[in-house]
């Protein structure tokens, strides 16, 4: 056997998951300690040394050593003897705005800024610890999370449906996944989109070289990523941005965000997708001026989950929520508009 490899400790069961990958068809050979770098937010490699003379990175059920180096299909596990701190619930007292509410659900309009649920960095000030403060035995999703049917991302406002029962929670599941729920969202895209209306549809993945960010995946690379499919409409064209409505018929991570930027209209002020500098427009100081005041009044990526559909899961009856646009999105979009006219008028 590999001399890199040695036996593993017989306490397995006071082991915690906190990690697995299976490493992709087409990944070179590459040090388990780099590799995991582009995988684990918030990791070190010094951390990742450390847990590996712990013993704790196992690959196909084997722990290694930090030099280990990664081939296609391994099984990789990180463990360790305390559970995951995102698992580690403290319920806090934190207000949350509830636009509806019986005793089989309720949904919520999260505010930019607020993280769905504990993980990596994270682990106070998320909506579900605020959940598991003001309601007592939400239902664990498949991922052992409380109440949550969907997410949304940390600086998207916007809307979201609570499961309060486990019956509530399996039904509104399934319509997710069935993709029978409605879900639109607002965004303030950069550049001029030419089509008042279109779909885009590309698988989405993690992006091979940027751990934080995802990308789409075509042709011979699709099995890199996951089926996803956005329907966009023009709602505005504010010169050098647009506003539209993007309606999700699949729900993968950063979806709107990495398909927009897909072709061609990275989101406003989306700082992990490129968003932040000035993409389009012209190069005079006033212009630079203007879009930095506006990055200074919506300080996240301009996208907001405006409506929610679904059908009760007890009494069947279909179900719409709208929320308006937040303060910092509609000074945003009133400014552009300004400038725009006054573009106009030249």
């Amino acid at each position: 056997m590999d001399e890199q490899l040695h036996n593993l400790p017989e306490q397995e069961s006071e082991l915690y998951e906190h990690y697995a990958f299976t490493v992709e068809k087409g990944q070179q050979p590459l040090r388990i300690d780099k590799y995991l770098m582009n995988f684990i937010e918030n990791a070190t490699r010094n951390k990742i040394q450390a847990a590996a003379k712990e013993g704790s990175i196992r690959v196909n059920g084997v722990s290694v050593k930090s030099n280990y180096k990664v081939k296609p299909l391994d099984e990789i596990k990180v463990l360790f003897e305390h559970p995951p701190y995102e698992n580690l619930l403290v319920p806090e007292d934190i207000p949350l705005n509830i636009v509806y509410e019986d005793e089989h659900l309720l949904v919520v309009n999260k505010p930019a800024g607020m993280v769905v649920h504990p993980g990596h960095g994270n682990y106070s000030g998320t909506l579900i610890n605020a959940l598991t403060f003001h309601f007592d035995n939400l239902p664990n999703n498949s991922s052992d999370r409380p109440g949550l049917v969907h997410r949304i991302d940390k600086d998207t406002s916007g809307l979201l449906v609570i499961a309060k029962t486990e019956s509530a929670m399996n039904h509104l599941s399934n319509q997710f996944a069935e993709k029978t729920s409605k879900r639109e969202y607002v965004a303030l895209v950069w550049g001029n989109i030419e089509d008042d209306e279109g779909t885009i549809e590309g698988n989405i993945g993690r992006h091979p070289k940027n751990r934080l960010q995802n990308t789409v995946f075509l042709g011979d690379d699709a099995y890199k990523g996951k089926p996803a499919v956005t329907h966009f409409k023009v709602l505005e064209r504010l010169g050098y941005i647009t506003m539209v409505s993007c309606k999700l018929e699949t729900g993968r991570t950063h979806q709107i965000r990495v398909h927009m930027k897909h072709i061609g209209h990275t989101l406003f002020n989306d700082e992990r997708y490129g968003g932040e500098r000035i993409l389009k427009g012209t190069t005079f100081t006033k212009y630079k001026q203007f879009v930095e005041n506006c990055f200074k009044v919506l300080p996240r990526q301009a996208l907001h989950a405006k409506t929610l559909g679904f059908e009760h899961p007890e009494t069947g009856e279909w179900m719409d929520f709208t929320s308006e646009l937040p303060e910092d999105m509609s000074e945003c979009i009133e400014k552009w508009r300004g400038y725009s006219k006054h573009q106009d008028n030249l």
